[in-house]
This record gives structure tokens, C-alpha cells and sequence, in this order.
């Protein structure tokens, strides 16, 4: 079988690469292991945010943002080390295109957003995001790829695309020089052939799929990687592809670059034994150890450096951690990031979407009690505790001295702004913007008797994205560990770490995840074109 270009993974990368191939009126052959109802990949499950830098919604809020403001933020959160010349090209690259290439790439396709902008990653140590820029799309990450599956569907020349499901690209063929085509896998026959093509473009996700796999590439400065570990990604984005880049001579590089969460839970609707689901952690909640202890000395909260967190708990002698809050407390800001669950958004239901933010997302809380085995409730500390140890199969967690962590923390409640308690603080910052203020409960004591019951959450780190990847140019051309590229063969999104094998360093600014599967693919198009 001949065709001009060749994409590997039907993800939004994939998706992407074929939407403008197509409009140049070539002939694609796309390629993914899953079934056609999977098609847009892990951008399905997202909770569909994009990083858009001075974007009509800040202008908007009287959010003043810039290129360089956002560069700014970002080399100081990715902290790049010597030999990073690419990722940070790549990124000075995103932040002065995003808007035009992906926000108004995606505008007449349908994409809309919800209109507060979020405020996600301001950093601890490392200052994150100076502003706010996270742009959640209307429908989460489910409706961005439905927009686009109707674009591609309803394309004028939808007849020039071929799409084969449930087939594995197992080796790249080279000739004169050049990657000229595949070899391919009909996994459901299990029947090989190969496919010759001008151009191939990797587009098949990372490796978080395969928690061994994550484990042998653990960022060594952690020690030994949980063994507890959850994934947050589908099992086909285990890093075979990376092998089969390789062995055609391509550099892959950072893969110990991993973003991954700090509070997963069981998934309820798991896919495969260790698929989890990632919990936005209530802010207002205690985040606790292992034993029930208040982690420190500096307390745990969301929204400030989620990297920090996952490196924190690494430091416990158990992996697992506990967040211990109240019905009310939940109500308000328990949720979890992605499609999963987030009904009201996923569904386009305005009155039921402003209805959970404004009187709390009862469905959400009803189904996690009910169906995930890591959220508990109980009428008392005793029984709360009680339940805790029943999960954990050990009496790690005294009754005594959670009640006097819980009472600790609720006299600084009542001391208001003057607390000087850390978390106290932290929680105040979220409060002056009025995006994270309308999704946080107010200064409310655990153990208040009018706001019960009691909940704990056991979270685990779950995988989520690789960081790290195949390493391309800015014209999303696979390199050799020589740094010359290998003529017909490209890569984009998670595949190539997001842009140069790395684009986010140590940290990512969130929304970069999703913006730059559409950006590199757009560049590799036009390259390759």
C-alpha cells in the first residue's frame, strides 16, 4: 500500500496532522492500536485546558499577559539544564505563536471555552504562572475532540484519509537515505504488510501507559519510584514506539521527565488493573501522611507546584497519602481532572454546570463514595479512623492523634488572617482571584458538626504525561543523537516530549499539554509540506 504521509496515532496530535494534511489535498494513512470509538486518545479523558498567552478571554478579565512575561514563567518553572537548547527554543516558540496557531486554529472549528480563565501552577520555590492561562474548553477535553472528529468527518476530502484501527506500527523502513514507509501489524488478524509513504509522522503518545515502564525511568534524584504507582493513561502509550524511533537512528531523550500527579484514586471505571483517576485535591483539606500525620514542615496544596507534591510524598516511607476534609468542604471543591465524572461540563449543561459550582457537585461526590474504594466517610474521627486502617490493613492511623491534628487545624481556622499557619496563607493567595475563589469553600473547620461527615481520600502518585520524548527540531524533524535529521520521518505532541524532546523541562505550565499536540503538529505539516 502506497500513500504520501503515514501518521502513526490516532490521539489529537494524530487528529491534528490529518486535518491539515488533508486540507493540502494529501493522501494519509493513519494508524493506531485502539478501536475507532477511541480515536482522539488520552485528550478524551483531559479536562481539556490550553495555555493561550494575551488571549481574547484575559484581555477580557483585564488579565494582562505578554510573550515575554509568559517566557519568563516558563524557564523559570522548567529550570533547564545545559544541553536544553531545543526544548527552550521550542518554548520560546509556543508562547509567542500559541494564540494564533492553536486558539485561533481551533476557534472555527467549533472549540468554545468556559469563561474564567484558571489559574493553575503558580509555583512555590520556583515562580510558575505570574497570571492566570489556563483556557478550559466547553465540553472538557471529550468536546475538543469531538469538534474535531466532526471536522475531520464532515472534510471535503474525508475520502483521502484511510484510517486503520487496531494496527501496530512495529519497524520504520529506511531507503536511500530516508524513512520511506512501515511495517505494520493487523493486530486483530495478526497479519503483517508494510506501508510506503514520502513522509511518517509519530504521533503516538508516551509511555505512562506501563507503570514498569515509568518505574526504569524514574527521575534518579527521587530514589526508587512508588511501588504503588497508578497510571492515568491507556496501556498502548507503553513507549514501543520510542523503540521502534530508535532503532531507525532517532535520539530519544528526557524520559525521566515525567509529569505526574499527586492524589490518583482507583479509577471506578477502570480500563485495566492500575488505571486510576486523578482527583483535584480539595484545597481546603488536610493532606496527611501515611500514619494520619500532617505532611511538613511546609503543608501540601494544590495549585501551587504540582511537581512539588509528587516529590514530597516520595519522601515518606509509604507513598500513599491521605486528604481528610468534610461533606461541605467537598461539596465545593472536590473534583476530579478530566472528562470522567464532570458531567455537567463534558454534556454542555450551563444551568447544571453553574448550578455545581454555585451549590456544590453532589453527583461527583455521590459517585466517588459510593464506587471508589479510597474515599471513605464516617460520622466520627474514631470511625473515620477505624475505616482507614480496614483499607490499609494495618492500625497505622491513631484515632487519638488524628482528632488533635483536626483540632490543631481547626483552632487556625478561627483565627482567620490571623493564622500563621502556612497552608492558612497559601489559601488566602487562592482566594484574592476570583477564578479559584468561586470553586473554594471559605475558611470552614473540619470538625464542625453542621458540615459533616467526615471524609479521608487515599491518593497515590498516578502517571500521567512524559515530559521527555523523541527529540525533533523546530520543524518537528526526528533527530539523531548528531543532532542531523532523518529525512521523511517527524514527530509531534507526547511523542516528542511536546516539542524538541522536552519543551517543559523539570515542570509544566499545564494547558501545554493539549496546545502543543495541536502546535507541533502544525508545524510538522507545514515542514513536511
Amino acid at each position: 500500500m502506497k500513500t504520501d504521509v503515514i501518521i502513526i496515532g490516532g490521539g489529537l496530535a494524530g487528529m491534528v496532522c490529518a486535518l491539515e494534511l488533508l486540507d493540502r489535498n494529501l493522501n494519509v494513512v493513519l494508524l493506531d492500536r485502539r478501536d475507532e470509538k477511541s480515536l482522539g486518545g488520552l485528550a478524551r479523558w483531559a479536562m481539556g485546558g490550553l495555555f493561550y498567552v494575551d488571549s481574547p478571554f484575559q484581555r477580557k478579565a483585564k488579565i494582562k499577559d505578554s510573550p515575554e512575561l509568559a517566557l519568563s514563567d516558563w524557564l523559570s518553572y522548567a529550570e533547564f539544564e545545559p544541553g536544553d537548547d531545543l526544548p527552550r527554543a521550542w518554548a520560546e516558540q509556543y508562547v509567542h505563536r500559541c494564540t494564533e496557531e492553536v486558539y485561533e486554529w481551533l476557534k472555527p472549528k467549533g472549540v468554545k471555552y468556559v469563561p474564567s480563565v484558571q489559574w493553575l501552577e503558580r509555583g512555590l520555590e520556583q515562580r510558575g504562572n505570574s497570571v492566570p492561562r489556563f483556557h478550559v474548553v466547553w465540553g472538557a477535553g471529550h468536546g475538543l475532540v469531538q469538534a474535531l472528529k466532526k471536522n475531520l468527518y464532515q472534510h471535503p476530502r474525508f475520502g483521502q484519509l484511510k484510517m486503520l484501527f487496531q494496527h501496530k506500527a512495529t519497524e520504520l523502513i529506511r531507503s536511500n537515505g530516508r524513512v520511506s514507509g512501515v511495517q505494520v501489524l493487523n493486530e486483530l488478524q495478526n497479519e503483517a504488510f508494510e506501508l510506503e509513504a514520502s513522509a511518517v509522522i509519530i504521533a503516538a503518545g508516551g509511555i505512562t501507559g506501563d507503570v514498569e515502564v515509568v518505574k526504569r525511568n524514574w527521575y534518579a534524584p527521587w530514589g526508587k519510584a512508588p511501588e504503588d504507582l497508578l497510571s492515568g493513561s491507556h496501556l498502548q502509550a507503553n513507549g514501543e514506539i520510542h523503540g521502534v524511533a530508535q532503532r531507525a537512528g532517532a535520539h530519544i531523550t528526557h524520559l525521566d521527565k515525567q509529569w505526574n500527579y499527586a492524589a490518583g484514586v482507583h479509577h471506578p471505571d477502570a480500563e485495566h488493573g492500575r488505571h486510576g483517576l486523578s482527583v483535584i485535591p480539595p484545597k481546603s483539606a488536610l493532606w496527611l501522611n501515611w500514619r494520619g500525620e500532617r505532611i511538613g514542615p511546609r503543608p501540601l496544596v494544590a495549585g501551587y507546584d504540582t511537581r512539588y507534591l509528587v516529590e514530597r510524598i516520595c519522601q515518606e516511607e509509604k507513598t500513599y497519602t491521605w486528604q481528610v476534609l468534610n461533606r461541605k468542604i467537598a461539596l465545593k471543591e472536590l473534583a476530579v481532572s478530566g472528562s470522567a465524572y464532570n458531567d455537567a461540563l463534558r454534556e454542555q449543561r450551563t444551568l447544571a454546570f453553574i448550578g455545581n459550582l454555585l451549590f456544590g457537585n453532589r453527583s461527583l461526590l455521590d459517585t466517588l463514595s459510593t464506587r471508589c474504594p479510597d474515599v471513605l466517610m464516617a460520622h466520627s474521627v474514631e470511625e473515620l479512623s477505624g475505616k482507614m486502617n480496614a483499607l490499609t490493613g494495618d492500625a497505622a492511623v491513631d484515632a487519638a492523634r488524628l482528632r488533635a491534628t483536626l483540632e490543631s487545624w481547626d483552632r487556625e481556622v478561627a483565627k482567620g488572617d490571623a493564622s500563621s499557619d502556612e497552608q492558612m496563607q497559601l489559601l488566602a493567595r487562592l482566594r484574592e482571584y476570583s477564578g479559584d475563589r468561586m470553586r473554594m469553600a471559605g475558611p470552614q473547620p473540619i470538625l464542625d458538626p453542621d458540615a459533616g461527615p467526615l471524609i479521608a481520600i487515599r491518593e497515590f502518585i498516578l502517571t500521567r504525561k512524559s515530559l521527555g520524548g523523541i527529540q525533533t527540531d523546530l520543524q518537528s524533524r526526528v533527530l539523531q543523537p548528531d543532532g542531523q535529521p532523518i529525512a521523511g520521518l517527524f514527530a509531534v505532541g507526547e511523542a516528542a516530549g511536546f516539542g524538541g524532546g522536552g519543551i517543559h523541562g523539570r515542570r509544566a505550565l499545564e494547558g501545554t499539554f493539549l496546545g502543543n499536540c495541536v502546535f507541533t503538529s502544525r508545524i510538522a505539516v507545514k515542514s513536511l509540506t
